[in-house]
């Protein structure tokens, strides 16, 4: 009876150690086969992009790219005959194209390491608008200035506003350079509040226009001075029936008094947020990247990549 039960527990702990190998290897197969459907997926959106900036001109929501793709079964891309897709993996794959200009570009709160006061004044309009506690535009604007500043973290990593040169003058008590708006608690911002405000503002590397092409109503009074919320919500249903090619285009369309900065604002775009979405068995992940178009040329930026199931849990 020994003997049989010393058997029975090796080939117990046998069983089990071949079960968890299988297991690891299907959950290191799963990871790697979503890891290149969701490079294939951010590579389908800068092939968009690309056609897109062939024809250039000004970038609206009426063009392809604005367009998302609806969770759709992965094998119906894969195979021309439905009858084949039968055996494939449950696989559905969703994304979406979004212009980064349409919202407000931190960024543009500091110059030279300074704040910007015109651009402080219309981020503090913009907060209010969305309701978002008084101090909280100053703070970012503040923070921003302290990192970017010549004495801040970003000025000896070379990301700053100056030379990029290392001063050896780095000050250990200015805050980190945030790179995304997820990370503005950096600068003190809680996350109800970082939550917020996400559809309306982002950062990115360089001061940049805002498109009054595709920018909500809140981010368009905000930014061009005098235009009240009725103003704004003018432009954006002039644009559903013709988005505007120019500036000049839209001028008409505002009250006396109000000028359209172009250092401010614009009609087209070269930043864009890419996001691609898999639902694979029971997991499902998604992708953000920022990308640049630079001509035809589109470079990725910015890669975050995070299961929904595990936030969800």
């Amino acid at each position: 009876m020994i003997i049989v039960t010393l058997i029975a527990t090796l080939a117990s702990a046998m069983v089990w150690q071949q079960w968890r190998a299988v297991q690891v290897e299907a959950a290191e197969r799963a990871r790697v086969q979503s890891a290149w459907i969701l490079s294939g997926a951010l590579d389908w959106a800068r092939l968009i992009l690309r056609e897109d900036g062939r024809s250039g001109g000004a970038d609206h929501l009426g063009e392809p790219w604005a367009t998302p793709l609806a969770e759709a079964r992965l094998s119906s891309f894969l195979a021309a005959d439905k009858s084949n897709t039968d055996d494939a993996p449950e696989a559905f794959l969703s994304g979406s194209i979004t212009d980064a200009q349409s919202r407000y570009n931190l960024r543009n709160l500091v110059e030279a390491g300074q704040v910007v006061a015109v651009e402080q004044a219309a981020l503090q309009r913009l907060f209010e608008s969305i309701a978002v506690a008084p101090g909280v535009a100053a703070r970012i604007a503040t923070g921003l200035a302290n990192a970017l500043g010549p004495s801040g973290p970003a000025a000896k990593t070379g990301t700053g506003a100056g030379t990029g040169a290392d001063t050896g003058n780095t000050d250990s008590s200015a805050p980190l350079l945030p790179q995304s708006v997820a990370q503005l608690t950096w600068l003190g911002v809680d996350e109800a509040t970082v939550r917020l405000i996400a559809p309306y503002v982002v950062l990115l590397p360089v001061r940049t226009t805002v498109n009054i092409n595709t920018a909500p109503a809140q981010v368009l009074a905000a930014v061009i001075d005098k235009l009240d919320p009725g103003g704004a919500e003018r432009l954006v249903q002039a644009r559903l029936r013709s988005p505007f090619d120019t500036l000049e285009k839209a001028q008409p369309l505002l009250g006396s008094g109000i000028v359209l900065d172009a250092q401010r604002v614009g009609v087209s775009s070269s930043y864009f947020e890419l996001r691609g979405r898999l639902r694979l068995a029971d997991k499902v992940l998604e992708e953000r990247s920022l990308v640049e178009r630079r001509g035809l040329e589109i470079i990725p930026l910015q890669r975050q990549r995070e299961s929904l199931r595990e936030v969800a849990g």
